[in-house]
């Protein structure tokens, strides 16, 4: 657990258990500081979170106010996420959303698609149905490949419904637009960088993006960043990116013997998955021929073939976050959009070809 929610989560119990009451000051930043053996840094950000969900007060040159406690009544969100169930990064979201601690006692609903329901009229039948409920808010991940008009459409009934929205993962609209919603999701652009630059590291010298066609837009700014990559790193070069059906043999080998490639960029886990498989079905070895990183760290990342080098997101931070944005919104619905990135970790293994340590 990061620091700053450690001293997040004990002053929220005290706050709750009524140590510190309704319009009492709270211990000083610095008196803080001494207390959790803590940086200043860190018992700010401690701070920041109990204002997002309206739980504390500043008053300049005065301190810091505990807030009247919200009642009790639960709040219904409804989750508008295509992928639920197919994938597991948003299994994770999901569940940070219900262990939130700015959660509380609201509650999440979903729906199934019916029996041979495109998946694009099951989101705009969800969408309907929370309108309808009037439900405090949505939980919104657009759906990816070619989704982009039904994304829109969704989008445009839930601003006419004014309903608060929060984008999970991925915006609807492509860079350099933006959407009039919230959004809690990682840097993909600093992503794609940290995954060429990792390979450059472990001593990869022409390395590939690999991505399949008509991907999320998070994709695409995984591409730019190992566009910059490379750019950088490789003084000037423009760096090459591979699109198709990486379980497809002909055409893996294709790139493979066309672009001779020492190192692979994938998209995410599920790329370097399928890409794996065919290449060593083709007689490749991963890392000796080729080093590969993915994206996400899902499951069964370490039980590839070759344990899979990955870029870890913490989604269940994701959904915990996005849970505070939301309430945050709700009790401050003109204040500005915002973008919020979740830290990716590094997850070093054998397919990068970099020794470990220990």
């Amino acid at each position: 657990m990061h620091r700053y929610r450690a001293i997040y989560e004990t002053l929220l119990e005290e706050i709750q258990s009524g140590v510190y009451k309704p319009g009492e000051r709270l211990p000083s930043e610095a008196a803080l500081c001494e207390r959790f053996s803590a940086s200043r840094i860190t018992v700010a950000k401690a701070f920041q979170s109990l204002q997002q969900e309206g739980l504390v007060r500043r008053r300049p040159g005065s301190g810091s106010y505990v807030e009247k406690l919200p009642n009790s009544a639960t709040r219904q969100f409804g989750l508008l996420i295509p992928d639920l169930g197919t994938t597991e990064i948003f299994e994770a979201i999901c569940q940070g959303l219900m262990t939130s601690p700015a959660g509380g006692s609201h509650s999440l609903a979903w729906g199934n698609a019916m029996a041979r329901e495109d998946a694009s009229v099951t989101m705009e039948r969800l969408c309907r149905q929370y309108i309808a409920q009037r439900v405090a808010g949505v939980f919104f991940a657009p759906t990816e490949f070619a989704g982009e008009e039904n994304n829109r459409r969704i989008a445009a009934m839930l601003e006419q419904a004014n309903m608060p929205v929060v984008l999970l993962d991925r915006d609807f609209e492509t860079y350099p637009n933006r959407s009039n919603f919230d959004f809690v999701g990682i840097d993909n652009r600093r992503a794609g960088y940290i995954q060429a630059q990792h390979l450059a590291q472990a001593g990869a010298k022409k390395i590939l993006f690999a991505m399949r066609p008509g991907s999320a837009n998070t994709v695409d700014a995984r591409a730019a960043g190992y566009r910059e990559a490379m750019f950088e790193l490789f003084h000037g070069a423009v760096g090459t990116v591979v699109g198709g059906d990486f379980e497809d043999k002909e055409f893996v080998s294709q790139f493979m013997k066309r672009d001779k490639p020492d190192g692979i960029v994938c998209a995410n886990d599920v790329t370097a998955a399928k890409l794996m498989r065919t290449l060593l079905s083709l007689g490749y070895k991963v890392p000796e021929d080729v080093r590969m990183i993915g994206l996400d760290d899902v499951g069964y990342a370490r039980y590839l073939p070759t344990p899979l080098t990955t870029l870890r997101q913490d989604c269940a931070e994701i959904g915990i976050v996005a849970m505070s944005v939301m309430l945050e919104r709700i009790e401050r619905p003109r204040h500005p959009v915002v973008d919020v990135r979740v830290k990716t970790e590094l997850v070093i293994r054998e397919s990068c070809g970099m020794k470990l340590g220990g």
